[in-house]
């Protein structure tokens, strides 16, 4: 098998696994077994099985919303390297592209919530608008951060610019990246502290209010579509935090399936210690992020000018 073709199968068949791995760690720290490893792609498999219903008010957009909502995260994922820096999809400009594919699932999230005309769900797609557009900026400022550093707009220029000496004498300016990275990750993945997927508290509901309407293939596609995204951070911060490295693709293969488990418990780790934060300060922490993203820019920028 190629390097390519070992990525997409990595792509299409890992991503149902880290939410499982995500909550067995929360299970270990609240002491208890935890659900199956597997489960995940049970639910999935359990959902495809099943008719779909829906409301006479809605229309193609309520129909199309989770159907984007995946495909747009697979396609982002093919556009970003997955197992090596390098990938035969990327081509310059790919960074733009993948900011603006997974922005324009998360659009059409928000668009077949409101097509509901739920109120209810109409709350959580204002929500989501909010929060987007606080934790966009922050991406899109992380990602200046690796491109300036390069000095290309491609992910295979970026990441092959980055060295284990760089992060020698430019190491506050990466470990802003990450930590704006790895906030964007949370916002962006409805993960404590930002969201909980998993709660039921109306009050508080932020992404799982917007699909509360779709069931059997539509909901199994928001399941798989939001474990692909997780999926898809989970390389992206991989590769912000490691070097380039000259390995195969199946050793690359390798360390990218540790790492995502690695970020998968870092996640559970997360939501265990930690306790959803108010609404109200949600959008502070995600204009924080940007704020230390920018920080960081205009560092990266002052270095480069010299």
């Amino acid at each position: 098998m190629n390097g390519n073709a070992l990525d997409l199968a990595i792509l299409v068949l890992v991503p149902p696994l880290l939410p499982a791995v995500i909550a067995r760690t929360k299970a270990f720290f609240a002491g208890r077994r935890g659900q199956p490893l597997l489960q995940p792609y049970r639910d999935i498999l359990r959902l495809l099985r099943k008719d779909a219903v829906y409301s006479r008010t809605t229309t193609w957009v309520f129909r199309a919303g989770p159907l984007v909502s995946c495909a747009t995260a697979l396609a982002a994922g093919a556009v970003l390297p997955l197992s090596a820096s390098r990938h035969a999809g990327g081509f310059s400009g790919d960074i733009v592209v993948f900011a603006y594919l997974l922005g324009l699932g998360r659009f059409f999230t928000m668009a077949a919530a409101l097509d509901t005309g739920s109120s209810f769900e109409g709350m959580g797609a204002s929500r989501e608008a909010a929060f987007s557009s606080l934790a966009e900026p922050a991406l899109f400022v992380a990602l200046a951060i690796l491109a300036i550093n390069a000095r290309a707009l491609s992910f295979a220029g970026t990441f092959g610019a980055l060295t284990w000496s760089m992060w020698g004498w430019n190491a506050p300016v990466l470990l802003v990246a990450c930590l704006a990275i790895g906030v964007v990750l949370l916002a962006e993945n409805a993960r404590i502290p930002i969201d909980d997927p998993n709660t039921h508290l109306e009050l508080t509901m932020v992404h799982e209010v917007m699909v509360l309407d779709h069931g059997s293939v539509d909901l199994a596609l928001v399941q798989y579509g939001s474990a692909v995204r997780l999926f898809v951070f989970g390389a992206l911060f991989l590769h912000t935090v490691l070097p380039h490295l000259e390995v195969s693709h199946s050793t690359g293969a390798a360390i990218l399936l540790a790492g995502e488990l690695a970020v998968a418990v870092m996640v559970g780790v997360v939501e265990s210690v930690m306790a959803r934060l108010r609404l109200p300060r949600v959008p502070q922490v995600l204009a924080g992020a940007g704020l230390l993203a920018a920080i960081g820019l205009i560092i990266q920028l002052a270095r480069s000018a010299r």
